[in-house]
Parts: structure tokens; sequence; C-alpha cells
């Protein structure tokens, strides 16, 4: 028998070819989940990710109850026309702080992995409460509501707490100023605004939606939304450095 006729004895044998279809699955499971053990980390270290402040983990939740994530995408897949669009591809490590991910599987509207900083607050403000007002053939819902909904400060610390249970490296310090921090970000003149800045690198204080006093879900999912993919700078990002 040759060896290109040899094939013939899996064919013929049902249960040779099960030990075969066995053996082969074995080998290849071993050598794609070894490697695995070996990693300190499946997500390459960036400089410049943190976790949520406080009221961008808030915006964030409103994002998620709202249903944002069913028309809005947050991932830039490698693609030449993704980019040319959106910016950088998306990596790992921007999304190594959310539970649940916000990848999306639809675009009914823009990706918004590079929305932040894109837009003025204002802009935002406007196209949240009437998307009509900027997008004449939106089929966005308005949200309104978020101007005159506050967002409680009381529940965010149980958060945070919680996401430190998963891996959000969040500190005592931050998890017990949580609520401050919260109205901190929200208003330049507050008392605590320095402290603030100090617990969260590159976190952005002003006020949101243009209205003074206690922070509101505008705020809060302004705030969030301004933060997205502004926290590497890919002017100096190496993407060769964290080769395996």
């Amino acid at each position: 028998m040759s060896f290109w006729t040899r094939h013939q004895i899996f064919e013929k044998n049902s249960i040779i070819l099960i030990v075969g279809i066995l053996l082969v699955i074995a080998i290849g499971g071993l050598v794609e989940i070894t490697p695995l053990f070996y990693l300190k980390s499946t997500i390459e270290a960036v400089d410049g990710i943190r976790p949520y402040t406080p009221l961008e983990l808030a915006g964030r939740n409103v994002y998620i109850r709202e249903g944002c994530y069913l028309c809005h995408s947050q991932m830039i897949r490698p693609l030449r026309d993704e980019v040319e669009r959106y910016g950088h591809f998306s990596l790992a490590a921007e999304s190594m702080y959310d539970h649940p991910f916000q990848w999306g599987s639809k675009r009914t509207g823009p990706d918004l992995a590079r929305v932040g900083a894109k837009y003025s607050d204002d802009w935002h403000v406007t196209h949240l409460t009437n998307p009509r007002a900027i997008v004449p053939q939106s089929v966005m819902p308005g949200y309104p509501f978020l101007s005159q909904t506050e967002v409680d400060p009381d529940t965010i610390a149980d958060h945070m707490r919680t996401l430190r249970t998963v891996g959000t490296p969040y500190t005592d310090d931050q998890i017990a100023n949580a609520g401050a921090d919260m109205k901190a970000q929200a208003d330049p003149d507050n008392a605590g605004s320095d402290a603030f800045t100090k617990r969260y690198a590159k976190a952005v204080v002003r006020n949101f939606d243009g209205k003074a006093g206690t922070p509101t879900e505008m705020d809060a999912l302004i705030a969030y939304l301004q933060m997205l993919g502004t926290l590497v700078d890919f002017k100096i990002y190496n993407e060769k450095a964290n080769l395996r």
C-alpha cells in the first residue's frame, strides 16, 4: 500500500477514524492552551489605561441601561476602511475594565470607540436631547430626561467594590471617596477637584451638561463618552512592544 492511499485505513475503520480525530483534537488543544499557562496576562500592557472614574462609571451604567450598545459598537477592527474613518484599531487593553464589554455587533449609528474629545459637550447635550437637531435623518431616540435626573452618589461605591472583586484595581481610597469624586469631576470649583485628579490620571474636570448643581445623568453619560478612546496616546504607542 502506497503512502498516499493509507488514508483508506481511516475511511474503512470507524474506530481508527475516531481515535485519529481525538488525537488531532488533543494535539491542537495542547498547542493552543499550553502557552497560556506561561503568560502572566493575555492583554498587552498599555500606558495610560486606568479604571473609570465614579462619574464615568455612572455614565457607562446609563449607556447600558438605555441600550446604546444595540446601535453603537465600540470596536474598531484593523481594516483599512474602519481605521480611516474612526482612527486606530481598538486595543484589548482599552476594554480590560469593561464588565461587560461594549464591543457591540451592530452599527445603526457610528462606532464610539474614539468618540472622546471629538465633539464638544454642548454638541453632546443637544444630540442626546434631540438627535434630529444635529442629524435630521437620525433614528436615534431623544433622552431629554437625563438632564433632569440626578445621579446617585450613594451606590457607586458598592459598584466599584464589586468591580474590584473581578479584577478592576480600585483602591480603598478611591472607593471611600467615590461619592465625593463623582461630584468633584462635574464641578471645577469643588474643593475636592485636586484630590480627584490625583486619584484618576487624565480625568477631565468640568461641568459636562453646562448646568451648575448636583451631577445629572447627562453629566455622567457625557463624561463617559468624552473619555472613550482618549486614554492611549497613539502618537507614542509602540505596536511592536508587546509582540510575543
